[in-house]
């Protein structure tokens, strides 16, 4: 199981409980879909699967095998060098090349060897259909190239699960089901993805299991009755 959380409590940074008695499971290979209305807890939750929100309450919270809630500070580097997270925004390095926002997270992540980076890369660029993108700078590129240079960057070191914060919130609709094909093709080779979108359109052409956050509760619905959750808008 790649994430197994049971009654768990999340906070924000406020000290304020947005979500609670929340039960999520994911294995290998599934799409999890996150939707609600903004503000609902869906990135809080998200946060909370990486350590950057802090689970204090909660039966049962592990991902990919650590202990949220006995982890240490020094202990958190490790787990997300096992996952990738994608985020709406992008977070790309703006001063240096798709290929050096690749390369820092390689370095970053313990790689060395410049020929095994170098054909990291290029495995990746070619996954993601940029492999002549290499030496552009992120503002060269359209909004839909630079979240797939987000994505690459997020399987670079081959992560059990990414995470997919509104991934396809900022592109028009011809890219994002572009993105969603991406992600999914990914899925399929076993790596799960936990994607939060507010797309109900999206949700309904790409079927995964899906849970709606409301009212402080996080509950698991149908995909094929989503049409019925269309008042979740950004």
């Amino acid at each position: 199981m790649i994430v197994n959380y049971k009654n768990v409590s999340v906070y924000q940074r406020s000290g304020e409980k947005i979500l609670e008695g929340v039960n999520l499971e994911v294995n290998e290979g599934e799409f999890v879909y996150i939707i609600g209305r903004v503000g609902s807890g869906k990135s809080s939750l998200l946060e909370t699967l990486y350590c950057e929100l802090d689970v204090d309450e909660a039966d049962e919270a592990t991902v990919l095998d650590h202990d949220l809630l006995t982890i240490r500070r020094k202990e958190i580097p490790a787990l997300r060098r096992e996952l990738g997270v994608v985020f709406q925004d992008f977070q790309l390095l703006r001063e240096r090349t798709v290929y050096k926002n690749l390369e820092f997270v390689l370095k970053a992540t313990g790689w060395h060897d410049k020929e095994r980076i170098n054909d990291r890369i290029g495995e990746v660029l070619t996954m993601i259909g940029l492999e002549d993108k290499a030496d552009k700078m992120p503002h060269e590129l359209s909004g839909g190239e630079q979240q797939r240079v987000a994505i690459a960057r997020a399987i670079l070191n081959s992560p059990q699960l990414i995470i997919a914060d509104e991934p396809t919130g900022n592109l028009d609709r011809d890219t994002a089901d572009n993105i969603m094909q991406l992600l999914r093709s990914i899925c399929e080779k076993g790596t799960a993805v936990i994607m939060t979108t507010h797309n109900m359109s999206l949700v309904n052409k790409y079927p995964g299991k899906a849970f709606q956050c409301h009212n402080g509760i996080l509950e698991q619905v149908v995909v094929r009755k989503a049409n019925e959750a269309k008042e979740v808008k950004e």
